[in-house]
C-alpha cells in the first residue's frame, strides 16, 4: 500500500505512524492548547524528539459546548505557526528517535473550512485532517491541486454541533456505504486514491456501543486498501469504560486502544502522550 502526501511517499507495511496532537487553541479538552505559536512550537519540536512522526495541527477546538472561530482567526492562528515549521525540521536535522521514524516529519493541518484550507495549503502542508465528512467536493479538490493528502472522517452532520441523538441499525454497514460514497466523490474530484486516508471518526456522531464496535471490528476498514487512522488519545469511550471523566487520567485506556487497533490492522494513531504511545508502537511491532 503506498500512501501519497505531497511531500512523502510512504509505502506500507511498516511500523504505524504517531501523530501527535499540538493545539493552537485555548479551549482543547485536554487543557493542552496555546495560542502562542513558540509554545506550540515547542511541543511540536518534544513530541518530534519523542518519536513522533506526524504532527497534526488545529487552531479550532471539535468539542461542541464551544462555539466555532471565525474563519480568519483560525488562518491566522495556524500561519506563524506554518512559517516557523521550516526552522523547526533545520533545528531537527539530526538523528531521528529512531531509524524507522518518519523522517522529516509530516505536517498535518486539522480543520475542515474550505476558505481555510485554501488559505493555508500555499503554505505548505501535507496532510487535511478534515472532520467534516466530506459533504462536498471542495476540499478534496483542494488537496488534488496542492498535491496534499486528505483524510475522510466518518460522521453526520455539522462540526462543531452535537449528535448525541443519533443512532444506527448497524454502524459498520452505515460507515461503509458512507466511505464508499466518499472515496469516489474525492476521486472525481481529482484526488488520486494514494493520497486518501481514512478515520472512523470515535466519538463523533456515535455513541458508547458504536464507539466499541469500530474499535473491535477495526479491520474491516482494511478493505478500501488505504491506511487507517485511530483517533485513539483520551477519547469520551474511554472515559466511559474506565469511569474516568477526567481526560488526562485516560492514557492507560488509549494505549490498549492502540494495542487493538495494531492488531486490527491500524496504520496511523493520533495522540496526546507522544512518549507513551511511540514507545507502545515499538514494542508491538517488535513482538508482531
Amino acid at each position: 500500500m503506498i500512501w501519497k502526501a505531497r511531500y512523502h511517499v510512504i509505502e506500507f507495511p511498516r511500523r504505524p505512524l504517531v501523530m501527535g496532537i499540538v493545539n493552537i487553541n485555548d479551549d482543547s479538552f485536554c487543557g493542552d492548547g496555546t495560542l502562542d505559536p513558540v509554545k506550540a512550537l515547542a511541543q511540536a519540536e518534544a513530541m518530534l524528539r519523542e518519536g513522533a512522526d506526524i504532527i497534526d495541527i488545529g487552531a479550532e477546538s471539535a468539542r461542541t459546548n464551544r462555539g466555532p472561530i471565525s474563519v480568519e482567526e483560525e488562518i491566522q492562528r495556524l500561519l506563524p505557526f506554518m512559517a516557523a515549521w521550516p526552522d523547526l525540521l533545520a533545528r531537527l536535522n539530526e538523528a531521528p528517535w529512531d531509524n524507522q521514524q518518519l523522517w522529516p516529519p509530516m505536517l498535518s493541518i486539522n480543520t475542515w473550512r474550505s476558505d481555510v484550507i485554501e488559505a493555508i495549503l500555499p503554505h505548505g502542508g501535507d496532510l487535511i485532517n478534515d472532520i467534516s465528512a466530506l459533504p462536498d467536493a471542495m476540499n478534496a479538490r483542494l488537496c488534488a491541486e496542492y498535491g496534499a493528502s486528505l483524510l475522510i472522517m466518518h460522521s453526520i452532520g455539522q462540526p462543531k454541533v452535537p449528535h448525541t441523538h443519533v443512532g444506527y441499525a448497524d454502524v459498520l454497514e452505515t460507515m461503509s456505504r458512507f466511505f464508499d460514497e466518499k472515496m469516489a466523490l474525492a476521486e472525481i474530484a481529482g484526488l488520486s486514491p494514494e493520497q486518501i486516508i481514512l478515520d472512523p471518526g470515535i466519538d463523533f456522531a456515535k455513541q458508547r456501543e458504536d464507539n466499541l464496535t469500530l474499535y473491535r471490528y477495526a479491520d474491516q476498514l482494511q478493505r478500501w486498501g488505504r491506511p487507517v487512522l485511530l483517533p485513539v488519545s483520551r477519547k469520551t469511550v474511554i472515559g466511559q469504560v474506565l469511569g474516568l471523566p477526567n481526560a488526562t487520567e485516560r492514557d492507560a485506556g488509549t494505549l490498549a486502544c492502540i494495542a487493538a487497533g495494531m492488531s486490527r490492522g491500524a496504520q496511523i494513531f493520533r495522540v496526546h502522550n507522544v512518549p507513551a504511545a511511540a514507545q507502545a508502537v515499538k514494542v508491538l511491532w517488535g513482538l508482531r
